[in-house]
């Protein structure tokens, strides 16, 4: 079992790398070398700006390349609930980007010829629980009258067409989703703006940013770099000066295992309609199909940090979840297993726009592969003065009380929705 991401370990590596030290100027600087960093640094190069990406690591290494590669539409939380939260005209405009956001994944994919596996194959979201079903049909009737009338309830009764498991109790599809090869996604992404002369850097985190005169100057490992703007796209970095940041975003792991290769007869059973599936717990599990016919099986398995232990930790309980749903896996070997740091906000929305002269985009929360993508085609027409095409523009985005430094209360945060479940 290899503790690394599938996505990555299936997926050229990003060979446009620009050699040599961090140097000069530029118009933009983009922090950050996953999706909403390569989908604005293309972007902005389209406009005709010569821009610099600095990535800690490498394209792709953090949560960009370590999700479920679910591209989906819709809200984490319940329709009727953002409605009620937000107000109808601002609910529906947001679901309405998340619906923007899987249009501008399949628009890049398309002109970019990015050979991603990208398929709108819908998303089904599983009631766990009887009455969790009466909710989702709530939702449903509520998304099909306001604003996304491409929804559909499955009863428990006809649920067999599309999961092949009696854990659950009916759901709700979505068609609008899709599923793709994310890693090949972003890399694509980042070969597409290097062709426009991007300058692309890994491994040459941002140590140190200040004013200049004309706009910032950028410090590396690497070298220095002045910039007339400056856009982070860093999500749960904990490299840099950040500090602003980290005390509004709370970075939990999010845990994956995918199997071997499994017969085409098999997965027929199990996702006949190949969907996106996710289920209706606090602590969430989610599956899908791989392009090679694997089943990759994720979920907030344990509110704590991603390393090498505690993967093959989360793994394990991933692995006993997947087999309640799949029984007949127990047999199948687990080829993959790894996690990721999700960057949570306090309201799971995400925050995107403008401070003291540095512009931002971060705090996907778990929904960001359509997301980010979308907001780094946007953010590029934000910094060319077209601030009124945010949707996360008039969202004020206050400290988390009592987070300074590591999450100490996570495992409070995962005790408490695992009581949830349990009770529920």
């Amino acid at each position: 079992m290899k503790l690394t991401s599938y996505w990555l370990d299936t997926s050229e590596p990003f060979r446009s790398a620009t050699a040599g030290p961090v140097q000069g100027s530029c118009d933009v600087a983009v922090i950050g070398g996953g999706l909403t960093g390569c989908s604005a640094a293309l972007a902005l190069a389209k406009k005709g700006a010569r821009v610099v990406l600095l990535e800690a690591e490498t394209v792709g290494h953090a949560a960009s390349g370590r999700n479920g590669g679910m591209c989906n539409n819709g809200f984490a939380q319940d329709y009727g609930t953002m409605s009620a939260k937000l107000g109808k005209e601002v609910a529906d405009r947001l679901y309405r980007a998340f619906d923007a956001g899987v249009d501008t994944v399949e628009r890049l994919v398309a002109q970019e010829k990015i050979d991603c596996s990208f398929a709108r194959v819908g998303k089904i979201k599983l009631a766990a629980k009887p009455e969790h079903y009466d909710k989702l049909a709530r939702s449903q009737e509520l998304l099909a009258a306001n604003v996304d009338p491409d929804t559909e309830m499955v009863s428990r009764a006809d649920l067999a067409r599309e999961v092949g498991s009696d854990r659950f109790y009916g759901g709700l599809i979505y068609r609008k989703g899709a599923g793709m090869h994310v890693g090949r996604f972003v890399r694509g992404l980042a070969e597409a703006a290097a062709r426009r002369g991007v300058e692309i850097h890994e491994h040459a985190p941002m140590t140190g940013l200040r004013p200049a005169p004309g706009g910032h100057q950028i410090e590396t490992p690497k070298g220095r770099l002045h910039t007339k703007q400056v856009l982070l796209a860093s999500g749960t970095s904990q490299t840099g000066p950040l500090g602003w940041i980290r005390r509004r975003i709370v970075p939990v792991g999010a845990f994956l295992i995918v199997t071997e290769p499994l017969p085409k007869e098999t997965l027929d059973r199990l996702l006949p309609r190949r969907r996106m599936a996710v289920d209706t717990k606090n602590l969430v599990n989610y599956f899908r199909t791989t392009p090679d016919n694997r089943l990759l099986f994720g979920g907030r398995a344990r509110f704590a940090v991603s390393n090498p232990n505690s993967d093959e930790k989360s793994g394990a309980i991933l692995k006993a979840a997947l087999h309640e749903v799949f029984p007949e896996l127990r047999a199948a070997r687990i080829d993959y297993c790894w996690g990721g740091m999700v960057d949570m906000t306090r309201d799971r929305l995400p925050r995107a726009g403008e401070r003291n002269g540095i512009y931002y985009s971060m705090g996907y929360s778990g929904h960001g592969t359509q997301m980010s993508t979308l907001m780094g085609t946007i953010m590029a027409e934000v910094m060319d003065g077209r601030a009124e095409l945010n949707p996360w523009k008039d969202f004020d985005w206050p400290a988390i009380p009592g987070h300074v430094g590591p999450p100490w209360f996570l495992p409070l945060v995962g005790a408490y929705y695992r009581l949830k479940d349990k009770l529920a």
